[in-house]
């Protein structure tokens, strides 16, 4: 094998659990909530908290206080309407994460001192090899895509099986969503996806199986995380990248 490659998918790996192990990444999140109009108070939340035609309200009780970018926050506090990205407010050494999704919104509070991210081991993954880095063509839809948001597929072999998945843009690259036939045995049953660059002026994209990642419901209950598509679901193994992360069996690295 190839140093260079190997060095590389070291340096990918490390990187990436050193997101998953970040201060308020999603190993953090101590809870999932949906707002409506009625004032709700939440464990480890500073103020009761409602959605509605104005937006998010906040309502802090005398001695509360949030901070939201470098402004301090006391008493009601009309936060407004916000979108996927959300807004991030702040008490103490914990983060509130108030997001859209789709016609509801969430809140996720974020406490660096959760078990979970405490706890969490090193995700076991496939052992990297060249033989799965693969070059795809990609084919972008005209017209009306065969799934809402999707904006091409990607056709690949192998073992001389052509294989098709469909992919969502992500900032000009392209993300797919898929299960396998690992799915269930050594990989998360739900499926898993990967991040590929974006595709040359002739259609060919390089995707490199070994960096494939778990999703993050694969980690906790307190995300939201899309299903494979039903043409995104193979029979055959894409035996690469994560493993399912209640086959760690080594302590964390921090």
């Amino acid at each position: 094998m190839d140093d260079d490659f190997l060095g590389e998918w070291q340096t990918w790996r490390r990187a990436r659990e050193e997101r998953l192990t970040a201060p308020h990444g999603f190993l953090s999140i101590t809870g999932l909530h949906w707002l409506d109009a009625t004032p709700e108070r939440y464990d480890g939340v500073p103020g009761a908290w409602s959605f509605g035609p104005d937006g998010v309200i906040v309502e802090l009780g005398p001695e509360e206080s949030l901070t939201i970018g470098d402004r301090e926050v006391r008493g009601r506090h009309l936060l407004g309407q916000v979108d996927e990205e959300g807004i991030r407010a702040r008490a103490g050494a914990r983060l509130i994460e108030v997001a859209r999704r789709g016609d509801a919104v969430l809140l996720r509070p974020r406490d660096p001192a959760h078990p979970l991210r405490a706890q969490h081991r090193p995700t076991p993954s496939y052992p990297p090899t060249p033989e799965w880095v693969v070059t795809a063509t990609f084919r972008p839809f005209d017209g009306e895509p065969p799934a809402a948001d999707t904006v091409g597929e990607v056709e690949f072999a192998v073992a001389g099986q052509p294989v098709r998945l469909l992919a969502y843009d992500d900032d000009g690259g392209l993300w797919l969503v898929f299960a396998d036939a690992t799915s269930g045995r050594t990989t998360y049953a739900a499926g898993r996806q990967l991040y590929a660059p974006p595709p040359a002026p002739d259609g060919t994209v390089v995707l490199d199986f070994n960096r494939t990642t778990n999703l993050p419901c694969a980690y906790t209950d307190f995300t939201t995380c899309p299903v494979p598509l039903p043409e995104n679901r193979l029979t055959i193994a894409i035996e690469a990248g994560e493993q399912d992360p209640e086959r760690s069996a080594a302590p964390a690295q921090h």
